[in-house]
């Protein structure tokens, strides 16, 4: 999946922890919640303004970040 369109990284935003784009949602805030065990679909109940292509993109995000390490 390409996040590039869905994933910014502003400097005044949450610190310039990578966001959601338009949203002060982070990457971290939707991995922390799938690791604590919420479905996608909980997300989405909760947080009426993603859609499941935003939290794709979050783990697309992550992926690429541990590849990086490797």
């Amino acid at each position: 999946m390409d996040y590039q369109h869905i994933i910014t990284i502003e400097p005044g935003k949450r610190s310039g922890k990578p966001c959601i784009r338009g949203m002060r949602i982070t990457v971290y805030d939707i991995l922390e919640y799938l690791a604590g065990g919420m479905t996608e679909a909980e997300i989405l109940e909760d947080f009426s303004e993603l859609a499941s292509e935003n939290i794709k993109a979050c783990l697309a995000f992550a992926a690429a970040r541990e590849k990086s390490y490797l």
